[in-house]
């Protein structure tokens, strides 16, 4: 008999509360924004608001301007690292968890070779870097100034190659709380200021996904991090580390002195970003997404907000701003009990009260305006 066969079987249940206590979603903490993106690894920014309701789900007493403060002072970027997805990231991480994905990255451009036919990799690397580092550019211009020079390329297809190959990180004022601001890129060793470490060995951060996200298989944190061959990491590991399995079967990784509560631990309603790390970073997602929900939460390439209720996906949300008032139009999945649908008008009007400025505020049960 394996060790694996005899390793103790964890729950979706006790899954789904360790990985929501390691995620600050059963107790807001009062852990600072930049100390918060920290743990987490990062947060999904492919939009500028997700980043800042995140945090308002997970801190006690956040307030945007928090992040956007860190965001100003360079504290924290945002740049494309994990599943090719834009992430705000401490300054740290930006320097040493782009290194770990770069190779991944660079598999992303074989996709591209086709419009790609007789570019020099290395001078458009080059070229992009002096471009950007002397002002910071859109995406337009680069792909501009970069198909002046190989006018026989796909444009697109340049554009990509610059930000496969280069550390591009998103310049304020974009992704400023209440600011509007263009993407406009230059080198993370240029707006940081300092260059970037040499590619890691994958162990610790091994050990930090173990900490947001555990207890999880080498798969689930391969569809996090969009890597491959990570095995030999945990196997490195393996000494330090706890052993579980799922009710499949599957191998669990995880820190000895992890949280894993039980599995009737109270997990409040919390709204959640599209796109939250939380329901991507696993991959089997059901410690999360019950199975009758899978998909519902998008629509095409169109991600909604969503409701967490007892701890698993239950709904999408939307907020919706004029001058005077703010609406948030809640639209459950299944049928919510009265405390249910009570806790989740008391949470809906917490986030409200801290990512709105209108003097008024309704929260509807309804359905999410798709589009």
């Amino acid at each position: 008999m394996t060790k694996t066969s005899t390793a103790p079987v964890l729950s979706i249940r006790v899954l789904n509360r360790a990985t929501l206590d390691r995620q600050m979603l059963l107790r807001r903490t009062a852990l600072s924004a930049t100390d918060a993106v920290e743990h987490l690894v990062g947060l999904q920014a492919q939009n500028v608001k997700p980043p800042y309701y995140a945090l308002a789900a997970r801190l006690d007493g956040f307030a945007p301007k928090e992040l956007s403060a860190a965001m100003a002072s360079r504290e924290v970027v945002r740049i494309v690292t994990m599943r090719s997805t834009i992430h705000t990231h401490t300054a740290d991480d930006c320097l040493t968890l782009r290194p770990l994905v770069q190779a991944a990255r660079e598999r992303e451009l074989y996709g591209f070779r086709k419009g790609l036919v007789g570019v020099d990799l290395d001078r458009l690397t080059e070229i992009s870097r002096e471009l950007v580092e002397a002002e910071p550019r859109t995406m337009k211009q680069l792909r501009e100034a970069l198909l002046a020079e190989w006018p026989d390329a796909d444009p697109l297809a340049l554009s990509i190659a610059a930000r496969c190959r280069l550390p591009l990180v998103q310049v304020t004022p974009r992704g400023l709380w209440g600011r509007s601001g263009q993407v406009a890129l230059t080198t993370a060793e240029h707006w940081l200021g300092r260059p970037a470490e040499p590619v890691p060995a994958p162990d610790a951060t091994v050990l930090r996904y173990l900490a947001a996200f555990g207890p999880a298989s080498v798969k689930d944190m391969q569809a996090w991090a969009g890597l491959t061959r990570l095995r030999e990491a945990f196997e490195r590991l393996r000494p330090q580390l706890l052993t579980f399995r799922d009710e499949q079967g599957v191998e669990l990784f995880d820190l000895p002195d992890a949280p894993r509560p039980d599995a009737d631990t109270p997990a409040p309603p919390r709204l959640l970003p599209e796109f939250d790390n939380l329901l991507l970073s696993h991959a089997d997602r059901s410690r999360v997404v019950p199975a009758e929900y899978w998909g519902r939460a998008w629509q095409g390439n169109q991600a909604y907000c969503t409701l967490l209720v007892d701890g698993f996906l239950a709904g999408v949300w939307r907020l919706e701003e004029s001058r005077d008032q703010a609406v948030v139009t809640i639209e459950p999945f299944g049928t919510l009990t009265k405390r249910q649908r009570d806790e989740v008008v008391e949470e809906a009007t917490r986030m409200v009260s801290v990512l709105s400025d209108a003097s008024s505020y309704d929260i509807r049960f309804g359905t999410v305006v798709r589009g």
